[in-house]
């Protein structure tokens, strides 16, 4: 087999690992396009069409390129990324950049601009196999990236103290929530504070999939003294996704031992989950009680504000002009999980700057439907008429009875007006759902409390709340 045939297979199973890791979508725009030149002194030159996309390639998704080629062919020790077709002074820019940010022609050789990721050197006091062993650290997650709001302040603060303190002031550290929360990025933020105060510190950061990996590994091999000595004489142990092992009891016997060991000579750990230690199925008692020995500090689901903070920080950090409103739908809409939400801005970034288009409402929209049909839950009139009951404090057969008292009307007035925001059904559907009512005082309820909200701000702040919790 040639050389060049097999860096070909070896780009087809890394491009296969990217592509399950960023999904369909992302793969086809930024990595399919893609194509490997050669090998030479343990670099890989990567050839992209254009600068644009080397820029894109550079920012996003490089390090990771190199940290998969690495563990396809330990030779890879870094990667060049290249514009395949050098553009000259007297040629138009590539058709892949938009009019409005086309740059202005360049000699060859800046076009020819490259990058080269240096692989990560080895601790100060010389353990390779630390080194080996910890899994890349996102140059992006960092303590000055995070952005802080009410549902994660504990956590964070939880993570700098840990990263910033001289002793070990709570071991472990557990932290917990749901999926894109931001768990990951305050672990990589602590691992890349604490090399940065104290590069001689040894820190491990994997995945609890990888810890369990290497110890079936050293059982295979029978080199289990060497795996408990390399994870036992770490000064930092970072374990990410620990549900990972729950109902694997070999693995959770090593994983409790190791951490007892790094416990007793006082050493950092600090772990992650989706939930907290006592709520961990198929782990064992001992273990769940020692993982909640500490510090266990959750990250609730995003508010609104705190949406709306990271999509605005994350504008700022990639250089994108995004008008507010287009932000503000964004942080309504997307309210699954952070990671989500920072893609969607992604994609309409890259969707006005590869076609040309403005940035605005509706091609955001156009660019998002996918995600935003996959959002948007179904709300019913019957969730709709008990949230705004349970709200204003009424009953729920308020809602149809024939009361025409305010502290009754207003609030069927509300529940009226959300039944045609938030669902498909008809006026005169509307009207059945609330006590056989007309169409016209469906529509008389909805001018009403239009009329309301434009001009008492408490009132439309309630109506506002309202239709948060509905489609959240």
């Amino acid at each position: 087999m040639s050389v060049q045939s097999s860096l070909d297979q070896q780009w087809a199973r890394v491009r296969d690992r990217l592509k399950d890791e960023v999904g369909e979508t992302a793969y086809r725009s930024w990595l399919k396009p893609l194509t490997v030149g050669s090998l030479e002194g343990g670099q890989v030159r990567i050839l992209v069409p254009t600068r644009f996309m080397r820029d894109w390639i550079r920012t996003h998704y490089a390090d990771r390129i190199r940290a998969l080629w690495s563990g396809e062919n330990n030779l890879v020790q870094s990667v060049e990324i290249v514009v395949a077709a050098p553009v000259r002074a007297d040629t138009a820019p590539p058709a892949m950049e938009s009019p409005s940010s086309a740059p202005a022609p360049v000699a060859r050789e800046e076009v020819v601009a490259e990058l080269v990721i240096e692989p990560v050197p080895a601790s100060a006091n010389g353990d390779e196999r630390a080194d080996e062993m910890s899994a890349p650290l996102d140059p992006r997650f960092t303590f000055e990236n995070f952005v802080v709001g009410k549902p994660n302040e504990l956590a964070f603060a939880a993570a700098r103290r840990v990263a910033e303190s001289h002793s070990v002031p709570f071991n472990p550290l557990f932290l917990y929530g749901g999926v894109g929360l931001g768990k990951t990025h305050l672990m990589h933020a602590i691992a890349w504070a604490i090399r940065k105060k104290d590069p001689s510190r040894r820190v491990i950061y994997l995945s609890a999939e990888k810890f369990m990996y290497q110890f079936i590994r050293a059982l295979r091999f029978k080199d289990t003294m060497a795996f408990k000595e390399q994870f036992r004489s770490v000064d930092v142990l970072m374990i990410d996704d620990v549900q990972f092992i729950s109902g694997k009891d070999s693995t959770q016997e090593e994983f409790f031992h190791t951490f007892n060991a790094l416990v007793d000579q006082n050493r950092q750990v600090i772990i992650s989950a989706d939930k907290s230690p006592s709520d961990l199925e198929g782990m064992e008692e001992r273990l769940r009680s020692r993982l909640g020995w500490g510090l266990v500090a959750d990250i609730h689901p995003t508010t609104y504000e705190l949406r709306l903070g990271i999509l605005q920080q994350k504008a700022d950090r990639i250089g994108a002009k995004i008008p507010q409103k287009v932000l503000e739908f964004l942080a309504h809409k997307i309210t699954s999980n952070v990671r989500e939400l920072e893609g969607s801005l992604n994609r309409i970034v890259a969707h006005a700057e590869l076609v040309g288009r403005a940035i605005t409402l509706e091609s955001a929209q156009d660019v998002l439907h996918d995600l935003l049909r996959a959002s948007n839950r179904r709300v019913t009139i019957e969730e709709i008429q008990k949230k705004v009951a349970e709200h204003f404090n009424i009953r729920l057969a308020d809602m149809s009875s024939a009361r025409r008292a305010r502290a009754v009307a207003r609030p069927r007035q509300v529940a009226m007006y959300l039944a045609k925001q938030l669902t498909q059904r008809s006026l005169p559907e509307i009207g059945r759902k609330f006590g056989d009512r007309d169409h016209t005082t469906v529509m008389h309820a909805v001018r009403k409390v239009d009329e309301l909200c434009g001009t008492d701000p408490a009132f439309a702040e309630d109506v506002e709340l309202l239709r948060r919790m509905l489609e959240g």
